[in-house]
């Protein structure tokens, strides 16, 4: 009898373990049919973004519409004779007789309009120049730097290193900016006859020397009474012919 109980609860030990083992199976294959039905769909749509991202940019370079600077330094529809030489480029021709009429083949630069005397708009045209370097130019054609720093009112009188820029309608060979030595030229705001009517009305005090801004000078005629009136002669003649100016150095107006 207890061979037989140990044999049937063996018997129940075997069926409860095989269907534990079946229910295990079962739950198994269904997380596989869920997992799959849920990430089928996150599949697609990552491969619908890579395709997506591969294929079809997301944008296009932009395309290059800079405007080249010299493009603010060209007036529109001008005269093309007239532009300035950033505007155009020319063939020079550097082997023309000095002094001489020359002419040039010139041709305007990407963005740049311009028209002819009729009024037509042209790419290529010709500009008539003399022959010469940009430093030979009268000094009319071009523009250069002042200094506030040198003597005007000197013997010798003083020059100064200036940087000289062409003007933009004006052609010539060479470079454009260049430098030059140019006198002192600069000028406080000083007149000329006002200083020589002071000096004959009221020199003796020195009154011509205070409005120069010469202080010391001034000092002097005024306490000795403009030496004596000597000295408010000399000084008479000095201002009239120029050689006593501004204690600044500059030049009268």
């Amino acid at each position: 009898m207890a061979a037989l109980a140990r044999a049937g609860s063996l018997r129940g030990l075997c069926s409860v373990a095989l269907f534990l083992s079946q229910l295990y199976v079962l739950s198994g294959r269904a997380g596989s049919l869920m997992t799959t039905k849920h990430s089928q769909p996150q599949s697609t749509y990552a491969k619908s973004l890579t395709s997506t991202s591969t294929n079809t940019p997301f944008f296009k370079a932009a395309e290059s519409t800079d405007i080249p600077s010299y493009v603010t330094k060209c007036p529109s529809n001008g005269l093309c004779s007239r532009l300035p030489p950033d505007c155009m480029s020319c063939n020079t021709n550097y082997s023309c007789t000095y002094g001489k009429p020359a002419t040039f083949d010139c041709k305007v630069k990407p963005h740049v309009h311009c028209v002819d005397e009729n009024n037509h708009e042209q790419e290529n045209f010709t500009i008539n120049m003399t022959c010469q370097f940009c430093w030979q130019l009268a000094t009319t054609d071009y523009v250069c730097t002042n200094s506030t720093n040198c003597m005007t009112i000197s013997c010798p009188r003083q020059r100064y290193n200036a940087t000289c820029t062409v003007r933009d309608h004006i052609h010539c060979l060479g470079n454009r900016v260049f430098p030059k030595m140019l006198y002192c030229n600069w000028t406080g705001g000083y007149k000329w006859s006002t200083a020589l009517a002071l000096s004959i009305t009221l020199g003796g005090f020195g009154a011509d020397r205070f409005y120069l801004g010469q202080w010391r000078e001034g000092l002097g005629k005024l306490f000795s009474f403009g030496g004596l009136g000597i000295w408010t002669l000399i000084d008479v003649l000095l201002i009239g012919v120029g050689y006593v100016g501004p204690a600044d150095g500059s030049l009268y107006i």
